[in-house]
């Protein structure tokens, strides 16, 4: 990746072709929605892969925003109480959603819609807020934009 990307902190996960960002404070559950998302396609026969977990390399590209993971932490993502672990991974991809856990004793009930958060300086992607403790997040966000990740 150039020089202009940022580091993020953040979770970035495949499915199928769609990329999808999490994004928000330590602790909120960005990685155990992300795993439970990748642990939820592969049942569905999609092809699931990690980009990156906890610092997320962005930029622009051609009129793309595409994640890369440092070296460093290739494969691994630390899930919460239990550790680091190992995952089937891609080096870099192109992301298309930003998600971002929300607490639901405190979110908005409906949030607006076609919502966008600026994920880096100039780098925007639509938003999809989902309850932090979800128990199915891939299908709330199959649901939310429409498609079946094919």
């Amino acid at each position: 990746m150039s020089g202009d990307a940022t580091n993020i902190h953040a979770t970035a996960i495949v499915i199928g072709k769609t990329g999808l960002l999490f994004l928000g404070p330590s602790g909120i559950g960005k990685s155990s929605l992300a795993f439970s998302c990748l642990a939820a396609a592969r049942p569905l026969g999609l092809a699931a892969a990690l980009v990156a977990d906890d610092r997320v390399l962005i930029a622009r590209q051609n009129g793309s925003v595409i994640a890369e993971c440092p070296p460093s932490l290739a494969g691994l993502m630390e899930i919460r109480y239990t550790g680091i672990v190992r995952l089937p991974y891609v080096p870099k991809a192109e992301m298309h959603f930003a998600v971002s856990p929300v607490d639901p004793a405190t979110a908005e009930r409906l949030p607006p819609e076609d919502e966008q958060i600026e994920v880096a300086d100039s780098i925007r992607l639509p938003l999809i807020r989902l309850p932090a403790t979800s128990a199915n997040p891939l299908a709330i966000i199959m649901a939310k934009i429409g498609v079946s990740f094919e």
